[in-house]
């Protein structure tokens, strides 16, 4: 009696297989888990130098004040006008607003009484803030005001939050990316590798399914980024303080959403090896897919610090998505049930890509 090939045992040997061969290559090694691990320390030990200064301003704000105008040139200020009192306090309460200002005229004009409302999410950036708003004040007074102040700062409001730090922000940016990079430069190189050998015909000489190659190789790529993701974050949380709201939950939400990243991020990697004529024609289609998100979807720069013509570019990037969703988890306190939007448009991005890889995929 014939005994029955066992599918998902064939399954568990390749993807062992392919394990060992991606921890046996230097280049994999150090591009997933030794680029993003020398950034992370970089910017671990810089401090905070690199994070703006956002300032919401509340409705009620004299936008002609003398102050204002003032507070509205200066370049290292960034003035949200075009949110709700409910949004900025949240985000004031997040670190995401460094402060809220409220200008309110103060008998004859442009003298004024200012109020100013942060939170202890902010206690680093808040000093800045509070210089140059000294500055505006006090520069206004020796040109018109020289027996009286032209605005009186109110007793400041200190809200409760949490600290943002700069490895709040650069973190799950580096991990997005050597996610992307990974899956898309070790899954390219792999097949084409794998075609131009003909290993490929070896493999379909064996009783296994094509599918089953498939997975077997993605299961590989999936547990040595999942394994690299709990190093960075460890390293991250332990040495430089990067927050995680809920311990263990947001920890494990985590390497959730690393699992699905580098399943969707495989699909550009098939694309590529189906569409490069040699090996080296690999890394210039790759880099066409890595490098523009690498610099324009959040990963060192906020999407919201880019010239407003390109910011809906970076909107269109699945890597921006997949930044927003580690940040909201990792220091907003969401959960994956609560980032539908980001997860939506990843999700779809998947079925795009894959959609397309099976067009242009070639076994030989």
């Amino acid at each position: 009696m014939a005994v029955k090939y066992n599918q998902w045992k064939a399954l568990l040997a390749m993807a062992k297989a392919s394990l060992k061969a991606i921890l046996r290559s230097p280049s994999a090694v150090i591009f997933s888990l030794g680029f993003p691990l020398v950034f992370i320390l970089v910017f671990g030990f810089i401090g905070d130098s690199a994070v703006s200064v956002k300032i919401g301003v509340d409705k009620a704000t004299d936008t002609s004040s003398y102050v204002f105008q003032a507070l509205r040139k200066e370049k290292t200020l960034k003035l949200i006008m075009d949110k709700s009192a409910a949004e900025m306090q949240d985000d004031l309460k997040k670190g995401h607003l460094t402060a809220i200002i409220n200008i309110t005229k103060d008998g004859a004009a442009p003298a004024c009484d200012v109020k100013v409302s942060t939170s202890t999410a902010s206690v680093d950036k808040i000093q800045l803030f509070n210089s140059i708003l000294k500055g505006v004040i006090y520069q206004a007074d020796d040109n018109f005001y020289p027996r009286k102040s032209v605005a009186k700062i109110e007793p400041m409001i200190v809200l409760p939050g949490r600290r943002y730090k700069t490895i709040d922000f650069i973190l799950p940016g580096l991990l997005s990316f050597s996610l992307l990079s990974a899956a898309v430069f070790s899954t390219a190189f792999l097949f084409f590798n794998l075609r131009q050998t003909l290993v490929l015909k070896r493999f379909f000489a064996t009783p296994i399914r094509r599918i089953h190659i498939v997975l077997g190789e993605a299961l590989a790529r999936l547990v040595f980024q999942v394994a690299g993701a709990v190093i960075i974050l460890a390293i991250g949380y332990f040495a430089f303080g990067f927050t995680l709201v809920h311990g263990w939950s947001t920890f494990f939400e985590m390497l959730l959403l690393t699992a699905f990243g580098v399943v969707v991020f495989m699909g550009f990697g098939f694309v590529v090896s189906g569409i490069a004529t040699s090996e080296s024609t690999i890394p210039p289609i790759a880099n066409v897919i890595t490098l523009p998100q690498f610099l324009l979807a959040g990963t060192f720069v906020p999407v919201d610090a880019f010239p407003s013509w390109l910011q809906p570019v970076c909107r269109i990037m699945p890597l921006t998505y997949l930044n927003d969703a580690f940040r909201k988890i990792a220091f907003e306190g969401l959960h994956l049930w609560n980032i539908g939007l980001e997860l939506g448009v990843i999700t779809l991005w998947g079925i795009v890509v894959y959609a397309v890889a099976v067009k242009v995929f070639r076994w030989e």
